[in-house]
């Protein structure tokens, strides 16, 4: 018996639906994209005609009423996350929100508590979950090939000044430069190889002409349960790189690139120096299995990697981080 497809509009239809979820919706199984709405309508009626869309929604509310949508997936810009969420959940949708999922955490407290309420699946859309790089390390740290671990560290560059995504810099529609945009992403990614949630942040930071009043390049040191220490690092001022490395009692596992989705990753792991292993792994079909994947829990078989708790916890480590650039002490969560 073939299996039904599980309907998804995009709600705030953008440079990252077009560059990341089209080909990744196309190569769903589980996921259809059945209808969008964005802000643009001229350009809204151009994209649903490019990409064979078939519902081009005039508003929100009609998006979320909508009796041919089962899923929305929002993708607007930060500030509006909240908004968004709470009316797709007034009309008893399932929701996948972007990271990060709000402004602060008192925001995301309130759109988990009404998913709660609605009874309906909630996800945050943490794609890198869904990455073999980060599988692999997990399960590897899990059996205890590095031993204990001790030292972590995940780094995102990416050249801001290239970004098409202009609202970034805008403190009334983004939580924030490079450590709400690629920093949480970092968070996320040691919070699920490791196991471990974080304890408190020490933040150092700071702002150029471009960036306005957001960060342009940061450093955030990490106190996590089990005993870690980790470093985030996120600019927006350089090349771009992804890292994603942890060091145990007995090894080290390495991955350059590690959160990269446009080439294949060569995840090593060494012990006193020497190299133990090394893997490639394909990151390519993240978006597609994270789509699926909610998909499949929206039928009931399996859960979301990525909870609204999760989404929660990346919050408070955002709030930590920024009060403690404004601080200069380490803040808790």
């Amino acid at each position: 018996m073939t299996q039904s497809r599980v309907r998804f509009a995009i709600l705030g239809f953008g440079h990252h639906a077009v560059r990341r979820l089209m080909p990744a919706f196309a190569k769903c199984e589980l996921a259809t994209l059945n209808g969008m709405w964005r802000r643009d309508q001229a350009a809204a009626v151009k994209n649903c005609a490019e990409y064979n869309i078939p519902h081009c929604f005039s508003t929100r509310e009609a998006l979320c009423s909508s009796p041919e949508i089962d899923v929305v997936f929002i993708t607007s810009p930060d500030a509006m996350h909240r908004d968004d969420a709470l009316l797709a959940l007034q009309h008893r949708k399932a929701v996948l929100c972007e990271k990060p999922l709000a402004m602060n955490a008192s925001e995301a407290a309130e759109i988990t508590a009404a998913a709660k309420s609605s009874g309906r699946l909630f996800g945050v859309a943490q794609n890198f979950r869904f990455n073999r790089t980060l599988e692999w390390m997990r399960k590897q740290i899990a059996a205890g090939r590095i031993g204990k671990p001790q030292l972590a560290h995940a780094q995102y560059s990416y050249p801001g000044a290239l970004a098409p995504r202009k609202w970034i810099t805008d403190p009334t529609l983004a939580c924030g430069g490079p450590i709400a945009d690629v920093g949480v992403h970092c968070i996320d990614a040691l919070r699920f190889v490791l196991g471990e949630d974080v304890k408190s942040v020490s933040t150092v930071a700071y702002k150029d002409e471009a960036s306005g009043p957001v960060e342009a390049i940061a450093s955030l040191q990490l106190e996590m349960t089990g005993g870690v220490y980790a470093n985030v690092t996120a600019s927006a001022r350089g090349p771009y790189r992804t890292v994603v490395e942890v060091t145990g009692s007995n090894g080290a596992l390495v991955a350059e690139n590690g959160l990269t989705v446009d080439r294949p990753v060569q995840v090593v792991l060494r012990r006193a120096g020497e190299v133990v292993e090394t893997v490639t792994l394909e990151n390519m079909d993240g978006y597609t299995r994270m789509l699926d994947s909610f998909a499949r829990s929206f039928q009931g078989a399996g859960s979301f990697a990525s909870t609204d708790e999760d989404g929660i916890h990346n919050m408070k480590a955002l709030d930590a981080a920024y009060a403690s650039w404004r601080s200069g002490l380490r803040e808790t969560l």
